[in-house]
């Protein structure tokens, strides 16, 4: 009976080593641990009613994603260093007219109005999402996240890191460039 006892760690290492294995497999066969499944991927983004971070006492809403044309959503915080990171590419798209729209997640108006003061500003409109309920309906896990809305206000494509050239060319441009082409975007 004593004897079972003693494999007992090597049975739970054993199958630590397998649910390890599997996971590194899944990643190595392509799977990208940052493109995050999301049950919105073809879906209108969740109805909504916040205020403009930018304009005291305007709100924004739904109407923001139907403008005729495909668009980036992009979460970010000030307290978040990777947005840091990512908001000097964010600015070179905003050049190239892409359009931008910011959902500034669980975080102080003062503190984010300095930081597109002093980083530039990318964003066409920036919604400001105190309390992360939009967040919480997006399905947000954390900043940054970016969104691929097409013209009608639909979500295309959920990416969680930060946006660089490289997530640009590799993830987004593609699917951004036939949304710009879709017929029913041109009418």
């Amino acid at each position: 009976m004593n004897n079972k006892k003693l494999f007992l760690p090597l049975f739970a290492f054993l199958a630590l080593v397998l649910v390890f294995a599997w996971q590194l497999m899944r990643n190595s066969a392509g799977e990208d641990p940052k493109a995050l499944e999301s049950a919105l991927v073809g879906k209108p983004v969740p109805h909504f009613e916040l205020p403009s971070l930018l304009t005291e006492q305007a709100t924004q809403g739904n109407e923001l994603f139907q403008q005729g044309k495909p668009l980036l959503l992009n979460v970010w915080a000030t307290w978040c260093p990777t947005c840091y990171a990512e908001h000097q590419y964010l600015n070179q798209l905003a050049k190239q007219d892409i359009t931008i729209i910011g959902i500034n997640y669980k975080d102080k108006q003062d503190k984010a109005v300095q930081w597109l003061k002093n980083l530039g500003n990318p964003y066409q409109y920036n919604i400001l999402d105190e309390k992360g309920m939009l967040g919480l309906d997006l399905g947000v896990y954390g900043a940054p996240e970016t969104f691929l809305i097409d013209c009608k206000g639909i979500i295309r494509y959920r990416y969680a890191g930060d946006m660089n050239e490289s997530v640009w060319q590799d993830r987004f441009k593609t699917l951004f460039e036939q949304l710009q082409g879709d017929s029913a975007c041109n009418i």
